[in-house]
């Protein structure tokens, strides 16, 4: 039964947030790495983006106390209602350098991937219908050979955090940027600060290397959240 629902885009500290919950006792959490790590969640997520976010929640989310990062947090709205219980996190960074890792994560490695099966090098992306689904819906265009333009993108960003913030009541909510560290956090989940510092990682490598494999067919390489913590973090 999902405890915790992360309402925040991508490339806002979500992989950190991630790693922040399960140390909690929180876990396992729904990410965007487990669709990809597990073929079976593709299948699911499908039907989840063909029915329009109208599922049995409980079913599509079997498993998991907390989730965050696409294709979750996309449907936030749903799962409020799905979780009344449920606490929402607002991950959060600065616009701009969210819309500058969107561009170098994201768009870019869906674009690399998407050339290289128009040229026979690889077979079709089992995640695309699930990705350009959720980008449409959040861009109001498809994914095109160029990013948004800058301006139009992180309009769309401050308007997500502004209505998440006017729909979800106060003591529902914690909006929640990596810098903040474990205090708030705890606070509002109601469980003790840990010992050891909040979690900083980086996964834009990691990303491109379970993408790469994703594509060709393989079975996505397993991985710690430690392999992806920054040096001196």
């Amino acid at each position: 039964m999902l405890k915790v629902i992360g309402a925040g885009f991508p490339r806002t500290g979500t992989t950190s947030m991630k790693a922040a919950l399960e140390q909690l006792g929180f876990g396992p959490c729904h990410h965007m790495f487990e669709v990809i790590q597990h073929p079976e969640q593709q299948g699911k997520w499908r039907q989840v983006i063909e029915n329009d976010g109208r599922v049995d929640w409980t079913w599509a989310l079997e498993g998991y106390k907390s989730s965050v990062d696409w294709p979750s947090s996309y449907y936030w709205r749903e799962l409020m209602a799905a979780f009344p219980d449920a606490k929402v996190l607002l991950t959060v960074r600065d616009p701009h350098r969210w819309y500058a890792s969107v561009r170098d994560t994201i768009f870019t490695f869906t674009r690399e991937g998407e050339r290289a099966e128009r040229a026979g090098r690889r077979p079709p992306n089992p995640l695309a219908p699930v990705l350009g689904r959720l980008w449409a819906g959040t861009f109001g265009e498809e994914m095109g050979e160029e990013m948004p333009a800058e301006d139009h993108a992180v309009d769309v960003f401050e308007r997500h955090l502004a209505t998440v913030r006017e729909t979800v009541p106060a003591d529902r909510l914690l909006v929640h940027e990596a810098r903040d560290g474990w205090e708030p956090l705890c606070d509002f989940l109601g469980v003790p600060e840990p010992e050891t510092g909040y979690p900083h990682l980086n996964d834009g490598d990691t990303m491109r290397r379970m993408a790469e494999r994703a594509r060709t067919g393989e079975v996505p390489e397993s991985f710690t959240l430690e392999d992806l913590r920054k040096p001196g973090s």
